[in-house]
């Protein structure tokens, strides 16, 4: 009988066949954008793979390197332009390799420290950059989505502690900007959202939130205001100082979503847009999108941890054995299991220092500003708005919106890049979304042919 948990020679000629695919995988510039296939092609090609003996480990490699693999899309990619891609560093990529082969468990100081400490590092750059104060702590998570949600829950959990009763409805106040994670959370948590209108530059502001908050039904207790500092369609940074003065004001939870423009923070160029963020209880970075991490690593920051600890901490005997004095990161967040995500962004922060990550966001963020001035001096085409960060939202005048599903389709089926559609006011439009340093203009100059 085969032992699944020994290392034998098998074993070590599949693991140095797996680690050739992994460093050739990474040494890929570009790496191939492929693309999807349908169910229906990959039964045929792939068949069943889960069966009572086994496939063995170098069919299964080879099933996954010939048809799995080229079956997605390398959101690596440097024409891959659509939603919020991801554009991790070498040494990122390789050491999620090392996290995955060590077992680390990053929920505890007990069984991670080390983890732990190298993670706590991490945050405390991002927590610098937003501004936040010395004690200013968190944890990684999977995403931006699982960020808002324990933020919020931390936020209710604070403001019933305070107030002292149960009103017959929580609600949040958030902007139609905000990132659809949030109507999530509110649903998860059955609360209400009060939206809030933006202004003309698109942007959630203080009156705006003020007049949100005085329109609450009777009966209902408004215990956070959720504003974004980088949306995900157009990349507004919300009048964060405004909205920091009415929560304070209110004594209300501040709450920012920076899931895809924290990373701007970074950049003095645009550093003075966020302006106010330093004021917030809570925050979420997200490091996949633009702070060159592999999937999935996304930050939550508090201003006062022990807040979040208060809602967060699970209860249990087994649980016992953990020191209540020590750094548990499944403290801060709705988890309890968790990998130690945050060391490949550790990684790479420590190897290639902080300068080189500020030099490159502020790149693609120059990007951004001369492909928009390209597309705005371009007749055939109409730029929405001046990027606020790294995405370019424009419209190729007179097409229908079945014009830019087609072309989006011909252009990742020829492998030049990927591009979706998006909706503006309403109206069909693309976008590109720039995160990647190895992204160049000449690269967005060919896909603007092609229209």
């Amino acid at each position: 009988m085969t032992d699944m948990h020994s290392y034998d020679e098998s074993t070590d000629e599949l693991a140095w066949q797996i680690f050739r695919y992994a460093l050739n995988r990474v040494r890929l510039d570009p790496p191939p954008l492929d693309g999807p296939r349908s169910a229906a092609e990959l039964d045929e090609v792939v068949g069943s793979t889960i069966t009572p003996e086994g496939l063995g480990g170098a069919r299964a490699l080879q099933l996954f390197t010939d048809e799995l693999a080229p079956s997605c899309i390398s959101t690596d990619h440097q024409r891959y332009l659509s939603f919020v891609p991801t554009a991790p560093t070498e040494a990122a990529a390789l050491f999620d390799v090392v996290v995955g082969a060590s077992s680390l468990y990053g929920g505890s100081w007990l069984e991670g420290a080390g983890a732990v400490y190298a993670e706590n590092q991490a945050l405390r750059w991002l927590a610098d950059l937003a501004g936040l104060p010395p004690d200013a702590g968190g944890v990684f998570l999977s995403g931006g989505t699982a960020g808002n949600l324990s933020a919020l829950v931390a936020a209710r959990h604070h403001f019933r502690s305070v107030a002292g009763r149960q009103p017959d409805r929580w609600a949040i106040v958030a902007a139609s900007s905000s990132h659809s994670s949030i109507v999530a959370a509110a649903e998860v948590m059955d609360v209400d959202i009060l939206e809030a209108e933006v202004d003309d530059r698109r942007r959630l502001t203080g009156p705006a939130a003020a007049s949100a908050i005085d329109g609450a039904p009777p009966g209902t207790s408004v215990f956070a205001v959720v504003a974004t500092a980088g949306t995900t369609n157009l990349g507004i940074v919300d009048a964060l100082e405004g909205v920091a003065e009415v929560c304070s004001r209110n004594r209300i939870w501040l709450h920012v979503d920076a899931a895809y423009g924290g990373a701007a923070l970074a950049a003095p160029s645009v550093r003075g847009d966020f302006i106010g963020i330093e004021r917030a209880d809570s925050v979420v970075v997200d490091p996949h999108k633009w702070l060159f991490a592999p999937y999935d690593c996304a930050a939550l920051l508090y201003r006062n941890p022990e807040i979040a600890r208060a809602a967060h901490t699970q209860h249990a005997g087994y649980l016992d054995a953990l020191d209540g004095d020590d750094w548990n990161p499944s403290d801060y967040a709705h988890v309890l299991t968790r990998r130690a995500r945050g060391l490949p962004l550790w990684f790479s922060l420590a190897t290639h220092g902080t300068v080189a990550y500020c030099n490159a966001v502020e790149h693609t963020i120059s990007m951004a500003r001369e492909i928009a001035g390209e597309i705005d001096a371009d007749d055939r085409f109409e730029l929405i708005a001046d990027p606020p960060l790294s995405i370019v939202a424009f419209r190729r005048r007179g097409w229908t919106a079945a014009e830019y599903d087609d072309w989006s389709r011909r252009l990742l089926e020829s492998g030049q890049a990927f591009v979706t559609p998006t909706s503006v006011d309403g109206k069909p439009a693309l976008r590109f979304c720039i995160v990647s340093p190895r992204t160049r203009v000449e690269g967005l100059r060919s896909i603007l042919d092609t229209l």
